[in-house]
């Protein structure tokens, strides 16, 4: 994509992919977590068509079982970025 609107998005494809999630089946058990989000707007996540905020981000982490920065392409999250999100997951833990 020429413009791309986030990072995760296709980690969170891959993700749903190997753990043999359809997107709508997804998306029932992120409504299930509490957050209201449809099909359509985890597609356009998927392309990197739409922006994803940091809650968001966090929603995907649990419901997918992984650490945040799982979510985020190798090589491309800078060392304070990392940090940061490390205190972040020990907060929420």
């Amino acid at each position: 994509m020429e413009n791309p609107r986030n990072m995760v998005g296709p980690q969170v494809r891959y993700l749903r992919n190997h753990r043999g999630l359809s997107q709508p089946k997804l998306v029932e058990v992120l409504q299930r977590s509490g957050w209201d989000i449809s099909r359509d707007t985890l597609a356009k996540i998927e392309r990197q068509s739409r922006w994803v905020s940091d809650f968001e981000v966090v929603f995907l982490a649990e419901v997918l079982k992984v650490a945040l920065l799982d979510l985020f392409p190798a090589g491309e999250v800078s060392e304070k970025a990392r940090s940061f999100v490390s205190r972040l997951e020990r907060q929420l833990s």
